[in-house]
C-alpha cells in the first residue's frame, strides 16, 4: 500500500491527482486549508482529509504529527498547493504582493517538505513531486512559439522558477529519494479562471507518472506530459 499526501487537493489538479492515484491503489491524504471543503472532497473520492495550510507552521506540524500516527507512514508527497497572486505589470508589483505568492508557492513547499521528510525517509520508496509551471522555465518563456512567452506575471513566474531550483537542491541532497518537478501545462482550473485548453486529467498526466515511479526512476528532473523540459 502506498500512502500519498497531496497539498491543495480539494479541487483542480490536486483533486484529480487524488482521484487517479486512489484508482491506482494509493491511500491519499487530501490536504486542504478549508475543513468543510476538504472533508467534502475527501468523502467524494474516498480519500482521508487532513487539514493543512502550507503557509502556517503549526498547521503543517499538526498534519505531520497526525500522519505519523496513521498506519503505513508516508511514501509520496505531492506539493501541489499554489496561488497566482497579482498579475499586473511588474513595475506595479510590491514586495508584499510578491511575498504573499512566495509564501504559498515557495516557502510552503519548504515548510511541508521539511515537516514530512522524517516520514518519507522511513519509506522503502520515497517520492516527492513538486508542481511548478512552464512559466518557471527560462527557455520556455523565451520561446516565441509558446503561449508562456506572452505571459507577464512577475511574482508567479519567478516563484515557479524557484520551485525548480528547490527541486534540484533537494534531489542532490537526498539521493535516496526520487524528487522531481512538473509542468502540468495550461489546464482549466480556478487558478486561471478555467481558461486553459487542457482538462485536469491531461494536466495531471506528468504528476501521476512521477508520483508512481520506482527506486530506479528519475530524480532532479523537470518534466511535463511529453517528457523532459528545459530549465
Amino acid at each position: 500500500m502506498t500512502n500519498t499526501l497531496i497539498t491543495g487537493a480539494n479541487k483542480g489538479l490536486g483533486f484529480e491527482t487524488a482521484r487517479r492515484l486512489i484508482a491506482l491503489g494509493h491511500t491519499v491524504y487530501l490536504g486542504a486549508r478549508d475543513r468543510e471543503r476538504g472533508e467534502a472532497a475527501a468523502q467524494r473520492l474516498g480519500a482521508r482529509f487532513v487539514q493543512l495550510d502550507v503557509t502556517d507552521d503549526a498547521s503543517v506540524a499538526a498534519a505531520a504529527a497526525w500522519i505519523q500516527q496513521q498506519p503505513g507512514g508516508l511514501d509520496v508527497l505531492i506539493n501541489n498547493a499554489g496561488i497566482a497572486g497579482a498579475m499586473g505589470a511588474p513595475q506595479d508589483v510590491t514586495a508584499d504582493a510578491a511575498r504573499s505568492v512566495y509564501e504559498t508557492n515557495v516557502f510552503g513547499i519548504v515548510r511541508v517538505t521539511h515537516a514530512m521528510l522524517p516520514l518519507l525517509q522511513a519509506s522503502a520508496n520515497p517520492v516527492i513531486v513538486n508542481v511548478a509551471s512552464g512559466l518557471g522555465s527560462f527557455e520556455v518563456v523565451h520561446d516565441q512559439s509558446r503561449i508562456e512567452s506572452k505571459v507577464v506575471a512577475l511574482a508567479y513566474c519567478s516563484s515557479k522558477s524557484a520551485v525548480t531550483m528547490l527541486t534540484v537542491q533537494y534531489a542532490k541532497a537526498l539521493p535516496g529519494m526520487r524528487i522531481n518537478v512538473v509542468d502540468p501545462g495550461y489546464t482549466a482550473t480556478d487558478l486561471n479562471h478555467n481558461s486553459g485548453p487542457q482538462t485536469v486529467e491531461q494536466g495531471t498526466d506528468a504528476i501521476v507518472r512521477l508520483a508512481t515511479i520506482g527506486k530506479d526512476g528519475p530524480t532532479g528532473t523537470f518534466q511535463d506530459a511529453a517528457g523532459i523540459l528545459p530549465w
